[in-house]
């Protein structure tokens, strides 16, 4: 397998090799000052941590934007992977992030720093990073038809921000960007093995084929895109959503297939739930339903693809040591092959 990495240079090694002496010398550059208390949370995308400032740095950075369950002396720093996204593409983030809570819609903003920007550069590193209050929440085991209620509701008033404003900037999720391009990568970079090579690409061409049109009827506007419910939070006042950083141009439905992914009759069930009171606060066009599967096509190439481009850091291998087998790509050949056929059904 290929190996192939989009990280260049000292941007590279300095992000992969951040450590915790590293993450305070970036937040103190910002004129903070921090206790020496820095813990690494979990993230794959991106580094971030939890670090602890001082209590007059605490009262003097911006923190009374926070939320009121944020936890006052504490600071959640994010160092946005290099290459991914560009300066206005992280912009365009914070933006949806500060239209959600300025219209008091429960969202963890970025705060500012003293120079009135949510974003700030390492200093001769060329990597963006941000601060974020740290906010408490349990994630939910099991939802019951009145928690789906209020995040269908939830929803539908962040769709509602969402659509009040364009993100010039940000990806657009449809079978071209995330499947044909991501299927191109796959191909170039020599990722698939002979064996299913041939079977992978008809089945994720033929899909993208028969939902393109699907897709060009759809009305797209900004969501979250990422919105399954490892990115959900309970506080005492209810739920949120965390980590807008996949936010995309896409269809609304995109967010409600994530919170309720399976297929058998109780997930439907739960599904309309969900949809019944998004309703309640915003119209929802149920034609949009039959994106859910060639959305989780689109999603399933685009993992693929996602590791692939992220090989390098040292993180992945372990995590995902499947991956590049033939095991691994026989499987994801069967389900595209499978899906497929779902389609076709859905069209004949």
């Amino acid at each position: 397998m290929k190996v192939t990495d989009h990280l260049l240079g000292g941007q590279s090694k300095f992000f992969f090799g951040l450590t915790p002496d590293r993450v305070l010398e970036a937040v103190e550059s910002a004129g903070l000052r921090c206790t020496g208390r820095c813990f690494t949370l979990n993230s794959f995308e991106n580094r971030v941590y939890d670090v602890e400032l001082e209590p007059e740095s605490a009262d003097s950075d911006g923190s009374t934007q926070a939320p009121a369950a944020s936890k006052k002396n504490f600071r959640i720093v994010k160092f946005y992977r290099p290459g991914r996204w560009t300066r206005e593409q992280i912009l365009e983030e914070h933006e949806f992030l500060l239209d959600l809570q300025n219209t008091e819609i429960p969202a963890v903003a970025p705060l500012f720093f003293s120079t009135g920007e949510t974003l700030r550069e390492v200093p001769g590193q060329g990597i963006w990073y941000t601060l974020f209050p740290k906010v408490g929440g349990r994630a939910p085991d099991e939802l019951s038809d009145e928690q789906l209620e209020r995040i269908g509701r939830l929803l539908a008033r962040i769709h509602n921000v969402g659509a009040v404003k364009k993100a010039t900037h940000r990806v657009r999720i449809d079978p071209d960007t995330y499947g044909l391009r991501n299927l191109e990568f796959l191909l170039q970079g020599n990722f698939l093995p002979l064996e299913f090579k041939d079977r992978y690409e008809k089945a994720v061409k033929r899909i993208c084929e028969i939902t393109a049109p699907w897709f060009a009827e759809a009305s797209y506007q900004r969501i979250h895109g990422d919105c399954h419910l490892g990115n959900l939070l309970w506080s005492p006042a209810g739920p949120f959503f965390l980590d807008f950083d996949d936010m995309v141009i896409g269809p609304p439905v995109q967010d409600v297939w994530l919170i309720v992914p399976g297929r058998d009759s109780e997930s439907i069930q739960q599904r309309e739930v969900l949809i019944s009171a998004y309703e309640q606060m915003r119209a929802f066009d149920r034609k949009s339903l039959r994106l859910i599967e060639p959305l989780r096509v689109l999603r399933i190439v685009h993992f693929s693809a996602w590791i692939a481009r992220r090989w390098e850091d040292p993180a992945f291998p372990g995590a995902f040591p499947n991956f590049g087998s033939d095991r691994y790509w026989r499987d994801e050949t069967v389900g595209l092959e499978d899906q497929l056929r779902v389609l076709e059904g859905a069209v004949a």
